[in-house]
């Protein structure tokens, strides 16, 4: 079963159609983008919903461990993304002031696979993005998905799941089907106008069941 996480929720409208969607985790981001949200707004929006079985992600870029934990003490986050550079010691320092699962973005490109390898025992998943100057995700770039399998093995080496993220859309996830990711994390292929597009989504989840059969 490939897990779906829909990232960059930035408005109560985007949670309402996250919420209703097909997605696992719903993922926000508290680092300078143009889709950071606030704590307080986050909470807002969560308020009248009911989560069920979603988990919430947040995400974060070479933010101290006690900014993180403040965070995660206002908000009912299951799962932290470091999504910069964060070295080895930093995401355990991270492990040990939030206690939920910590996971680390590793930007495609050469190294990135020994990368990886230094986390091992330390990270509790990945998430493999693009690597573009300038951004550190959300930039709808994919990578070359041929590279897909070796950064699934180490993940399964190391026994913890692996996301691809990425320029994934409507249009080209079945591409990405192909290579069984744990899960797909997606967060401007499914926006029209800087919003989340319910009709995308659907797109998106019609096609994952289809693959899943």
């Amino acid at each position: 079963m490939v897990r779906l996480k829909y990232c960059g929720n930035r408005s109560a409208e985007d949670v309402q159609v996250a919420i209703a969607s097909g997605a696992d985790y719903l993922g926000f981001i508290f680092a300078e983008s143009k889709r950071k949200v606030s704590p307080s707004e986050v909470q807002q929006w969560l308020a009248p919903h009911e989560l069920g079985a979603k988990r919430l992600v947040g995400v974060f870029v070479n933010a101290p461990a006690e900014q993180i934990a403040a965070v995660a003490a206002q908000l009912p986050l299951h799962v932290i993304q470091c999504h910069g550079r964060e070295t080895p010691a930093e995401l355990a320092a991270v492990k040990e002031a939030v206690p939920l699962s910590v996971w680390k973005a590793i930007h495609h490109g050469d190294g990135a696979l020994d990368a990886m390898k230094r986390y091992a025992g330390i990270a509790d998943g990945y998430v493999v993005d693009s690597r573009v100057a300038g951004a550190w995700g959300g930039t709808g770039v994919a990578f070359d998905w041929a590279a897909v399998p070796r950064y699934l093995e180490e993940a399964a080496r190391q026994g913890v799941p692996c996301f691809i993220a990425g320029g994934v859309t409507p249009d080209n996830i079945e591409r990405l089907l192909v290579y069984r990711p744990d899960g797909i994390d997606i967060s401007s292929g499914i926006e029209t106008d800087g919003r989340k597009d319910p009709v995308k989504m659907k797109r998106i989840e019609e096609k994952m069941k289809h693959c899943s059969k």
